[in-house]
Formats: C-alpha cells, sequence, structure tokens
C-alpha cells in the first residue's frame, strides 16, 4: 500500500531465473524480444537470429550491448563475420545509460519486477511476454530531453561536488 514500507519474509523463495534479451527499435519504440533460461553465447546467437529474420533484409543492424563476454565470444564473431549488416557497439563501463534498450528494461522492472511475486520462472516469462506484446501494442520511442551540453554541465556540477565534499 502507498505509505507502507516494503516488507520482505524471512521465508521467501526463489523460483527461478530468466534472461529477457530485447531490441529496440530506436526509430518508432518497436521490440524484438526473446526469453531463454541461460544469458549465453548460444542463447545470444538466436537471439542475433531472430533480429536477422525480423528486420527487413535491405536495414542494416545496430546492436549497441555492454561488455558482457557472451557479446565477444568466438561464436558470435563468426555469426557476424557471415552478417556483415550487422554491426555491434560497445558501451564503457557504467554507461549503459547511453543504451535506451536499458530504459525499456528499467520500465519492466519498475512496472513488473519489483515487489512482485511469481510462483515459476514460467508464470514470470509468461508476464514478460505480455508486456513486450502489449508494448509491440502502442510503441512508443524514448525521446532524449537533453542536450549533450547539459548532460557534460550535470556531470561536471556532480564532479565539482564529489571533488569539494573532503572525502
Amino acid at each position: 500500500m502507498p505509505g507502507t514500507p516494503e516488507r520482505r519474509s524471512h521465508d521467501y523463495v526463489r523460483h527461478g531465473t530468466t534472461s529477457l534479451f530485447a531490441a529496440l527499435n530506436v526509430s518508432d519504440g518497436t521490440v524484438i524480444s526473446s526469453i531463454h533460461r541461460r544469458r549465453q553465447a548460444v542463447e545470444f546467437k538466436k537471439f542475433l537470429t531472430k533480429i536477422d529474420n525480423t528486420v527487413p533484409e535491405h536495414l542494416d543492424v545496430h546492436v549497441i550491448c555492454d561488455n558482457y563476454a557472451t557479446h565477444k565470444h568466438p561464436t558470435i564473431n563468426t555469426r557476424l563475420a557471415k552478417h556483415p549488416r550487422f554491426h555491434m557497439h560497445f558501451t564503457s563501463t557504467y554507461s549503459s545509460w547511453i543504451n535506451q534498450v536499458e530504459r525499456l528494461f528499467a520500465e519492466v522492472t519498475r512496472k513488473l519486477l519489483q515487489r512482485s511475486d511469481h510462483r515459476s520462472v514460467q508464470a514470470l516469462e509468461k508476464v514478460l511476454r505480455n508486456c513486450v506484446t502489449a508494448w509491440n501494442e502502442d510503441p512508443r520511442p524514448f525521446i532524449w530531453t537533453k542536450t549533450a551540453e547539459e548532460i557534460l554541465a550535470s556531470i561536471a556540477r556532480y564532479l565539482k561536488r564529489i571533488k569539494d565534499s573532503g572525502h
């Protein structure tokens, strides 16, 4: 309830995990997704194949990833060499905010995962699939609201604050 502190019982049981792979079309907000029980090169390769089969052949595909080892595995590099329309870009450490799909993950976390209780991995996966389906029924791109200059000025103010804090 609003105004009530969140509580956790002492007997909380984790029923398993799953991984949501998602590709965001930044121009129209649509999402291509895939759910896998593991987050390894085999699953990532399957996801890249799904993207390849979904995106029209005449378009290049720019994939923005973090530096997770799975994204740079030799099987992935081999697959990418055979599909020159794919262009991989890697964000720097602590720069996930640059990748707009992370904003989608934040929405999923806030709306579906925080304070939720899924009794099985299958139940969680069903909720995730339904979320992506609903999102794609009314997709909306994320729009940057600040200029690069505003972001850099904000970082500069923060750096000055922590420098002047005496720690």
